[in-house]
């Protein structure tokens, strides 16, 4: 299966990724924090691959830009003899790090993978001297558990709980309705998402403009469908979320972008989201938002 984000294609590892998988494993990052698979030629990286896909505890996905399509990196999904639940990996080459690749990548694994979403809890392991990665997983709101000692090396454990994994997914599937850049907008999304009596609210100055669903989707389909907005998408780049029993608040910053009638335009803001939880499935009440000006 396929996974696609704003910037990134995700796709399972095949043969013809030798070359990728040996300059990867030769990586300084990889060498260093996860260690020597003695991958020396193509020939070995082959042999790697069809190890690591006939393995049913073990899934790569290798990400690639979608523009130009060059692989950067990966995501693995492992189970541990060691582990209680299934954990989550990444690993990116020196030209790959410092852009939110990984960040993007992650994310979209864990948002989009159904066997990571069937999941009650979602594991990773990282050395604690790998700054890279431990930061990378507290800004997936990843908590540190334990360390624990694998192969003599001194491993952090961290977890994602199960309620914190589905409220981002659905925040990240509100925001993902509208965008048209590589894709068609999902405008039925909203009624999965929502409560049919959720309220949306466009805050400006001392204005408000108040809509139900219908209201609100409908002049966004026009603008998103007839060319009038077009390579648009919106993402959330920061939040703090608090869940109390079965209702939760997310208070969201988001950045979002495109052409407007042919001139291209960004733009920035805040969301309050709340939610409930029915059936263990979290849904949007209520949404209220501001453009920064």
């Amino acid at each position: 299966m396929n996974i696609f984000s704003n910037r990134l294609e995700l796709s399972p590892l095949t043969g013809n990724d030798d070359s990728f998988i040996l300059e990867l494993l030769n990586a300084p990052g990889w060498l260093q924090f996860i260690g020597d698979r003695n991958i020396r030629t193509e020939d070995d990286a082959r042999a790697y691959i069809l190890k690591i896909n006939e393995n049913p505890q073990i899934s790569y996905w290798k990400v690639g830009l979608r523009e130009g399509k060059k692989p950067i990196g990966i995501i693995t999904w492992i189970i541990r003899d060691y582990l209680d639940y299934p954990d989550i990996g990444f690993a990116f080459l020196p030209d790959g790090t410092g852009q939110g690749y990984a960040f993007e990548a992650v994310q979209a694994v864990l948002y989009s993978a159904p066997e990571v979403l069937q999941q009650a809890k979602i594991l990773a392991v990282t050395t604690r001297e790998n700054i890279r990665s431990v930061n990378l997983l507290e800004r997936l709101k990843f908590s540190c558990d334990r360390e624990i000692e694998v192969d003599g090396r001194m491993l952090l454990q961290y977890s994602l709980d199960q309620d914190l994994l589905r409220i981002g997914k659905c925040i990240h599937d509100f925001y993902n309705i509208f965008s048209n850049a590589f894709r068609q907008p999902e405008f039925e999304m909203i009624s999965e998402i929502c409560l049919p009596s959720a309220n949306i609210i466009k805050k400006s100055a001392d204005d408000a403009e108040v809509y139900d669903l219908e209201s609100f989707i409908s002049p966004r389909k026009k603008i998103l469908t007839d060319g009038t907005l077009t390579e648009f998408s919106e993402r959330e780049t920061g939040e703090e979320t608090r869940i109390v029993g079965t209702i939760a608040q997310r208070y969201s910053k988001y950045y979002k972008k495109g052409l407007l009638n042919g001139k291209y335009f960004e733009a920035s803001g805040h969301k309050m989201f709340h939610l409930m939880k029915e059936h263990g499935i979290w849904k949007i009440v209520h949404v209220i938002w501001e453009d920064e000006v």
